[in-house]
């Protein structure tokens, strides 16, 4: 249970701590006086958006703090989340002058999200103007779901709906890199063949230069290489005839004379490799062919590497080799996505087997829960004053999964009797709407595990016979929770286990809120009061002291 709050520099509230108790805890207070701003400041406990307009004293930080009772239930959340568990626990939440917020949870710093979700299993803050909640699906399946005892059921199918939606996204993306692969395959296949036929690895692409040089200029070639071959052999005037005449007379010279022994040996290991090159020269004359066709192919591979190069942009072989292997991996990866949805839609058919399983026994649940549902409202529907009223709940198959199931939900409503029920949304009043809504907190009062459920003025515009049993109904409730409620209705305010007022009072020439515990002695004037107005009569105080009881 919420067992303190502490507010400071937060709107009009300079300080403001009290602390709460078990049951029914009334609070009353004029209109204006301050009731919202307490409200205010612990939505941001659940974690709710902070706004640096909301502190009083710009250049201090704002603080809201609440002290919890905790029972060990919670203890797994403290575990889970790496946080010291305290019986007593405490959340704040701080706004700074410059507009950030930190929260806290027994002065460890936390996320939003942490502190949201501790919260939310903690209070509950419902108003007057939140009776819209009552019109959505999330809801009505929570209301019937609480009286079908289908939590478990319910967390284990939203786990794995989520899991579902997961997969059902990563099969969409999948399924469009496969279209968008699939729209370039064709193309790249073609230019994936247009490479491989060229068989790059075994293409050397100097030598295919020079082959081709050699084809195209074969015939001057083989004509200059005679030409050169006739100088060296021609009879008589020849080179290697000369030469060879001169190394014998310089030889003979070598004999007789040891000066000119180096340049002997010089001119011989010269002579040597003449006829060495001579004789490849004659090789290479004899291997020159003129072939036309050779020719043409050399041109056309040529071509083709170089068209390629153009149109790839690059200017040697090892990038075509590199396109090559990128585009088969392209290829690769088409047959890796359509294996990767396969497998998907096998994981997307077991897991719609086991929500189909888990849908099942969440419907066969709620259809056994409706006639509890009807009887409960419409006997608590006769003590708020509608006596005539009727509900239903529709459950209709749904063609697919959604949060909640295989089926969409309606509450249906109608507040006099001979007309048909009709969605109630479209069928309720506005006077009628936070009766239906009280009804239905209470419903879920009785199977909901929350500890602690605030009440904001969701008893406004009744009064009489139908104010008085709203304040049994609240008493009865707080039988099984801490009930916190705002009230202007004194038969609610007198059966309060405890009472507070927020008042309102100038400090320094400036109007400041704060909250008051009541004693039994203000209670009854301020019950009083709220019968008679400021002026508190003979009546009046009668009239509370029989409230009271």
């Amino acid at each position: 249970m919420l067992s303190r709050i502490y507010i400071k520099n937060f709107a009009l509230i300079d300080t403001l701590e009290v602390s709460l108790h078990n049951g029914l805890q009334v609070i009353t207070g004029e209109t204006g006086a301050g009731k919202s701003i307490i409200l205010g400041a612990l939505r941001l406990i659940l974690g709710e958006r902070a706004d640096v307009k909301s502190i009083s004293k710009a250049e201090e930080k704002s603080i809201v703090e609440t002290e919890f009772s905790l029972n060990n239930q919670f203890k797994k959340f403290f575990i889970e989340n790496d946080l010291d568990y305290e019986h007593q626990t405490i959340i704040r939440r701080e706004i700074l002058p410059s507009g950030k917020s930190r929260a806290f949870i027994n002065d460890v710093p936390v996320t939003l999200d942490i502190l949201r979700e501790l919260s939310s299993k903690l209070i509950d803050i419902h108003s007057q103007f939140e009776t819209s909640n009552l019109f959505t699906s999330e809801y009505q399946f929570k209301i019937i779901d609480g009286l079908s005892e289908n939590k478990k059921y319910v967390e284990d199918y939203q786990n794995e709906f989520s899991d579902f939606q997961s997969l059902k996204i990563q099969l969409k993306k999948l399924q469009s890199q496969l279209s968008e692969s699939r729209k370039e395959s064709d193309y790249k296949e073609f230019l994936l063949n247009e490479l491989e036929e060229l068989k790059l690895d075994d293409v050397n692409y100097e030598e295919l230069q020079n082959q081709l040089s050699v084809q195209e200029n074969a015939e001057m070639i083989s004509e200059n290489l005679a030409q050169v071959l006739s100088r060296f052999h021609q009879e008589e005037i020849g080179i290697l005839s000369f030469f060879n005449e001169a190394k014998n007379k310089l030889s003979k010279i070598a004999e007789v004379s040891n000066g000119f022994s180096e340049l002997d040996e010089r001119l011989e290991t010269s002579f040597v490799e003449l006829k060495d090159i001579i004789s490849e020269l004659e090789n290479e004359a004899e291997n020159i062919e003129i072939n036309p066709e050779n020719l043409a192919l050399l041109i056309e591979l040529n071509n083709r590497i170089n068209n390629l190069f153009v149109k790839h942009n690059v200017s040697d072989i090892n990038e075509l080799k590199e396109i090559r292997d990128q585009l088969s991996g392209d290829q690769k990866g088409a047959s890796e996505l359509e294996e990767k949805i396969v497998e998907i839609e096998r994981n997307i058919s077991k897991k719609e087997k086991i929500l189909q399983s888990l849908a099942e026994k969440l419907s066969k649940n709620r259809k056994k829960s409706i006639p509890v549902f009807i009887k409960k409202a419409e006997e608590l529907l006769k003590k708020l004053g509608l006596e005539k009223a009727k509900v239903d709940i529709e459950l209709q198959d749904s063609a697919d999964f959604n949060q909640f199931g295989k089926e969409n939900i309606q509450l249906l409503f109608q507040a006099n009797s001979g007309f048909p029920l009709k969605p109630i949304q479209t069928a309720i009043s506005g006077g009628e709407r936070s009766r239906v809504m009280l009804a239905v907190k209470k419903i879920i009062a009785e199977s909901d595990e929350l500890p602690t459920l605030i009440l904001d003025e969701i008893d406004t515009g009744v009064s009489g016979k139908v104010a008085e049993e709203i304040g049994n109904l609240m008493r009865e409730m707080s039988t099984d929770m801490q009930l916190i409620v705002i009230s202007h209705l004194a038969q609610v305010a007198a059966k309060g286990n405890n009472n507070y007022k927020v008042v309102k009072h100038d400090v320094s020439g400036k109007t400041q809120s704060t909250i008051i515990a009541l004693n039994d002695e203000e209670k009854l004037n301020e019950i009083a009061q709220l019968l008679s107005g400021s002026k508190i009569t003979d009546a009046a105080m009668a009239q509370a002291k029989e409230l009271i009881g």
